[in-house]
């Protein structure tokens, strides 16, 4: 029997259906399936392995005990949705009304699904940065939207405003911005947040921000896009809790926005999981309370991670980019005689017992070429294991 459906339309945007019409694994799954046959070290997969903090966690085991397991309102528990808008107003000075500007979803990833599902149709096109997170392609093609993207060059990834002034047209419908940005670890520079802005209400277009690393930012503040002139009404805002307090599995996500476009979204999110997660929202309201020293210091550690990782890979023969955020740093493999990181990755996990992602797993096909040699690895795992991982490496130079 042949199965016929829009699973083929996403499958195609996640670049997963062959021309055969076969389904192929991902490579996140093919990496992790190496790492477990060979007891490599994993860092391809982007999540944590410590717990957050114990306030948090504490907070979601008396909330089952207090009886939290069943539905919970359609928006989100109003103690999440509270702590939400008290989180943006603290950190951005942006004022939402929890009632009408907030909701909470299965994650970001659900969050972003929703969204684009509910303000996009036939022919819209959405715009985006390259590489970009898998799942943007998917849920475009899903929604019969057509994904378009500007790709992130030179040793910071970063635009060319000239490249973006010609994607973003009339016939933009989003321009999604992951900032920080998954794979590169790029933040975008101020003039870019306001070229985006300009060129959003040039084109009557919505801005929608994935921010789910927003606290995860080295050395300097995050600004959502949401903060700057001209952008609040009409930007979709989209974060979670699960990079911030290591709690990837909860899926606890949010969105802010206006009411009238929460509501569109509203429309669509409500079949999608309609809720999810009662005894996990108080708990994420805990931490979006915790003191501001909390969020100082999970950034400084996540730094000294990246350091670490980023110097054992340097003495490996990586070029080793600096990201400014994020769970992810990009290393180049050409150095050490691999063109082709797809390849370099099929055989780390044998030559060094450490597995990374391909970059070219973020780009399309006729983009490959630019990015052939780069290799994605996560650094939010233990010291321990980062110090394993960059020993295990230098062996890569014998």
């Amino acid at each position: 029997m042949t199965v016929h459906g829009a699973w083929q339309r996403a499958a195609r945007g996640a670049m997963l259906l062959g021309d055969d019409g076969e389904l192929r694994p991902t490579i996140f799954a093919e990496m992790s399936a190496l790492a477990v046959s060979t007891g490599a070290i994993n860092l391809g997969q982007g999540f944590p392995d410590e717990d957050g903090p114990t306030e948090v966690l504490e907070a979601a085991r008396q909330a089952i005990s207090d009886g939290i397991n069943q539905y919970p309102p359609g928006l989100g528990m109003p103690v999440l949705r509270n702590a939400i808008s008290d989180h943006q107003q603290r950190f951005y000075g942006l004022s939402v009304d929890p009632d009408t500007e907030v909701l909470v979803t299965a994650g970001a990833t659900e969050a972003l699904a929703a969204t684009i599902l509910a303000l996009t149709d036939h022919g819209d096109e959405v715009v985006t940065f390259e590489p970009f997170y898998d799942s943007y392609a998917a849920i475009a093609n899903l929604g019969n939207a057509a994904l378009v993207t500007v790709p992130l060059r030179g040793a910071d990834f970063q635009p060319d405003h000239d490249e973006l002034r010609a994607a973003i047209t009339d016939r933009t419908r989003l321009i999604l911005v992951n900032d920080p940005h998954n794979p590169t670890g790029a933040t975008f520079r101020r003039e870019t947040l306001e070229l985006l802005v300009e060129l959003a209400h040039k084109h009557d277009a919505i801005l929608v921000t994935d921010e789910v690393y927003e606290h995860l930012v080295f050395r300097e503040q995050h600004v959502p896009i949401a903060s700057l002139p001209g952008a609040r009404e009409r930007t979709v805002s989209i974060s979670s809790g699960g990079k911030t307090f290591n709690t990837t599995g909860w899926k606890i996500g949010w969105i802010t926005a206006p009411a009238e476009i929460l509501q569109a979204i509203l429309a669509v999110k409500q079949y999608l999981t309609f809720v999810n997660g009662a005894p996990f929202q108080p708990a994420i309201a805990v931490g979006l309370g915790l003191p501001d020293a909390h969020f100082r210091e999970v950034a400084r550690a996540l730094e000294a991670k990246c350091t670490l990782l980023s110097a054992g890979l340097s003495s490996a023969g990586f070029s080793v980019s600096k990201p400014r955020g994020g769970y992810f740093v990009i290393a180049d493999a050409a150095p050490l005689g691999f063109p082709d990181a797809d390849e370099a990755c099929r055989q780390l996990p044998t030559l060094a017992g450490v597995v990374g992602i391909p970059v070219t797993a973020f780009v399309r096909p006729e983009h490959r070429a630019d990015y052939a040699s780069l290799i994605r690895f996560a650094f939010c795992k233990k010291i321990d294991v980062l110090e394993r991982a960059s020993a295990q490496l230098t062996e890569l130079r014998r």
